[in-house]
């Protein structure tokens, strides 16, 4: 492949105080640069903003837009870190599966779903958690979404029972579905 015309990647992650205009200003100067965003994060947690993308350009572009981040930080008062990388190639099929649970919130929740799906070799891909009080009587909940790949080779039927006899253990309310295109 020419160098020159080959399409590379590079992760790039943001954050700081959130404010309008951020992603506008950034994703303007990753457009100036001749790079392309081919998927992006966004989240604002407390008073920050956290930015994640996956770039994608000719090397050339990608160096310039790499050789103006640091200056583009201090302007845009983010602290800016950025890696080189490929686009995500599969090994082994996944089915994508979306688990959703509700819990009175306590420590080691996550920690715990987490590890549950470590033992059985199942890849987490997303995860988005909040907490937020019970309509009514105030108490912290904890809600999780996340998004993991189930290898094909697994029968998903046995997987499905132990996941929900694991949130009976603990009190979890929780769904475990084919994630819906």
């Amino acid at each position: 492949m020419n160098p020159e015309t080959e399409n590379t990647h590079l992760v790039l992650a943001a954050h700081g105080p959130d404010r309008p205009g951020l992603v506008e200003r950034l994703s303007g100067r990753i457009a100036e640069s001749g790079c392309n965003i081919d998927e992006s994060r966004l989240a604002v947690l407390g008073r920050q903003c956290v930015l994640v993308f996956l770039l994608s350009g000719p090397w050339h572009a990608l160096s310039k837009l790499e050789g103006q981040l640091s200056a583009l930080g201090e302007q845009l008062g983010l602290a800016l870190s950025y890696e080189r990388t490929g686009k995500a190639e599969r090994q082994d099929v996944a089915i994508p599966y979306t688990v959703e649970l509700v819990t009175s919130d306590r420590s080691g929740i996550v920690r715990s779903l987490a590890a549950f799906f470590a033992r059985q070799g199942i890849n987490i891909e997303a995860l988005q958690t909040s907490s937020y009080p019970a309509p009514h009587t105030g108490s912290p909940m904890l809600s999780v979404v996340m998004t993991v790949g189930i290898p094909a080779r697994m029968h998903i039927a046995t997987l499905r029972g132990d996941f929900l006899d694991y949130c009976d253990d603990l009190n979890l309310d929780a769904t475990f579905e084919p994630l819906r295109g």
